[in-house]
Protein backbone atom coordinates (compact mmCIF):
# COMPACT_ATOMS: atom_id res chain seq x y z
CA UNK A 1 0.00 0.00 0.00
CA UNK A 2 1.50 3.18 -0.64
CA UNK A 3 1.05 7.03 1.30
CA UNK A 4 -1.33 9.66 0.10
CA UNK A 5 2.31 11.46 -1.17
CA UNK A 6 3.36 8.65 -3.22
CA UNK A 7 0.14 7.93 -4.58
CA UNK A 8 -0.32 11.82 -5.27
CA UNK A 9 3.01 11.93 -6.94
CA UNK A 10 1.68 9.03 -9.42
CA UNK A 11 -1.52 11.33 -10.02
CA UNK A 12 0.77 14.48 -10.70
CA UNK A 13 -1.51 16.41 -8.36
CA UNK A 14 -0.04 20.00 -8.22
CA UNK A 15 -0.24 21.84 -5.20
CA UNK A 16 -2.84 23.97 -6.25
CA UNK A 17 -4.87 21.13 -7.44
CA UNK A 18 -4.18 19.70 -3.94
CA UNK A 19 -5.55 23.23 -2.74
CA UNK A 20 -8.69 23.17 -4.03
CA UNK A 21 -9.19 19.77 -3.36
CA UNK A 22 -8.56 19.88 0.36
CA UNK A 23 -11.11 23.19 0.38
CA UNK A 24 -13.83 21.10 -1.11
CA UNK A 25 -13.42 18.56 1.22
CA UNK A 26 -13.65 20.81 4.17
CA UNK A 27 -16.69 22.67 2.41
CA UNK A 28 -18.25 19.06 2.28
CA UNK A 29 -17.46 18.80 6.16
CA UNK A 30 -19.00 21.80 7.01
CA UNK A 31 -22.32 20.77 4.98
CA UNK A 32 -22.72 17.16 6.79
CA UNK A 33 -21.61 18.94 10.58
CA UNK A 34 -24.58 21.65 9.72
CA UNK A 35 -26.55 18.79 8.55
CA UNK A 36 -25.91 16.46 11.47
CA UNK A 37 -25.67 19.65 14.16
CA UNK A 38 -29.56 20.53 12.91
CA UNK A 39 -30.48 16.62 13.36
CA UNK A 40 -31.69 15.83 9.11
CA UNK A 41 -31.10 12.93 7.56
CA UNK A 42 -30.03 12.93 4.61
CA UNK A 43 -33.31 11.74 3.01
CA UNK A 44 -34.73 15.18 4.77
CA UNK A 45 -32.20 16.82 3.53
CA UNK A 46 -33.33 15.58 0.43
CA UNK A 47 -37.17 16.30 0.76
CA UNK A 48 -36.37 19.53 1.74
CA UNK A 49 -33.72 20.61 -0.77
CA UNK A 50 -34.80 18.90 -4.46
CA UNK A 51 -32.10 16.96 -4.76
CA UNK A 52 -32.24 12.91 -4.53
CA UNK A 53 -30.69 11.21 -1.26
CA UNK A 54 -28.44 8.97 -3.43
CA UNK A 55 -27.06 12.46 -5.21
CA UNK A 56 -26.64 14.23 -1.52
CA UNK A 57 -24.59 10.56 0.03
CA UNK A 58 -21.97 11.01 -3.26
CA UNK A 59 -21.44 14.48 -2.59
CA UNK A 60 -21.16 13.93 1.02
CA UNK A 61 -18.65 10.93 0.47
CA UNK A 62 -17.11 13.14 -2.12
CA UNK A 63 -17.50 10.56 -4.63
CA UNK A 64 -17.28 13.70 -7.42
CA UNK A 65 -17.18 17.33 -7.44
CA UNK A 66 -20.68 18.96 -6.87
CA UNK A 67 -22.04 21.64 -8.87
CA UNK A 68 -21.91 25.04 -7.22
CA UNK A 69 -26.12 25.00 -8.12
CA UNK A 70 -26.61 21.45 -6.42
CA UNK A 71 -24.22 23.14 -3.10
CA UNK A 72 -26.46 25.93 -3.21
CA UNK A 73 -29.79 23.73 -3.48
CA UNK A 74 -28.44 21.86 -0.38
CA UNK A 75 -27.21 24.69 1.85
CA UNK A 76 -30.26 27.09 1.53
CA UNK A 77 -32.61 24.68 3.67
CA UNK A 78 -30.04 24.23 6.06
CA UNK A 79 -29.68 28.36 6.44
CA UNK A 80 -26.22 28.76 4.63
CA UNK A 81 -25.21 29.93 1.15
CA UNK A 82 -21.64 30.16 -0.43
CA UNK A 83 -19.51 33.41 -0.20
CA UNK A 84 -16.24 34.59 -1.98
CA UNK A 85 -13.47 35.31 0.82
CA UNK A 86 -9.51 36.13 0.36
CA UNK A 87 -7.65 32.93 0.91
CA UNK A 88 -6.34 32.89 4.20
CA UNK A 89 -1.77 32.80 3.88
CA UNK A 90 -0.57 30.18 6.30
Amino acid sequence: MSTWKEFRKELHITDEEEKVIEMEKELIRSMVSIREEQGLSQAELAERSSIKQPAIARMEKNVHSPQVDSLLRVLAPLGYTLQIVPIQKL
